[in-house]
């Protein structure tokens, strides 16, 4: 189930969130927050390096129709 809250947001980062969300082509300001909150309290926290390996892996994945298993994924992050 889910629940309705509200936020108060000062004026500039609500005009800085709706341009970020127009610009990114959210449908609202509020996807944009519910994504962000995702990102921050349920997915782990990734850096840039472990990102871009992860692409590599997932378009060399593609290419050669040759999936990897999670074991490999994890030991090309470290």
């Amino acid at each position: 189930m889910n629940e309705q809250i509200n936020v108060r947001l000062p004026r500039r980062l609500l005009t800085e969130a709706r341009s970020y969300a127009k610009k990114h082509r959210y449908g609202t300001v509020q996807e944009l927050m519910k994504e962000t909150l995702r990102e921050k309290v349920i997915e782990p926290d990734l850096t840039v390096k472990e990102l871009s390996i992860i692409k590599k892996l997932i378009d060399q994945a593609d290419k050669n129709n040759s999936w990897v298993s999670q074991k490999e994924v994890f030991a090309a992050l470290k």
